[in-house]
């Protein structure tokens, strides 16, 4: 894997992306055009070498509105993943009107 590509994105990046997505290996994989065990793969840091393997997954978690945030960005931390803002027009359920059949 080329350096510049390292730097851009992890392994633990993808795993923790895909948990706030709340997307499965086999969706992300689909959405990848991936074969789940190259997700697998990428996620436990076996993925050296694949560079194309992390553009893929990479791009199937941004549409999916992930934001990956490079070492040393926003507060001096390490790398990083958070959720893209919700438009004004995705304000989910509020409290006041949550009950059982669509508090989920």
């Amino acid at each position: 894997m080329s350096a510049k590509l390292s730097n851009m994105i992890t392994g633990i990046q993808i795993r923790g992306a895909r948990a706030m997505t709340g997307m499965s290996i086999d969706e992300l994989a689909a959405a990848s055009g991936l074969a789940p065990d190259i997700i697998e793969a990428l996620e436990d840091g076996d993925g050296v070498g694949e560079p194309r393997a992390f553009l893929a997954a990479k791009h199937a978690l941004e549409a999916a509105g992930v934001i990956f945030i490079s070492s040393g960005g926003q507060d001096e931390g390490g790398p990083g993943v958070r959720l893209r803002a919700r438009s004004e027009s995705d304000d989910g359920i509020r409290p006041e009107f949550l009950n059982a059949s669509n508090d989920g």
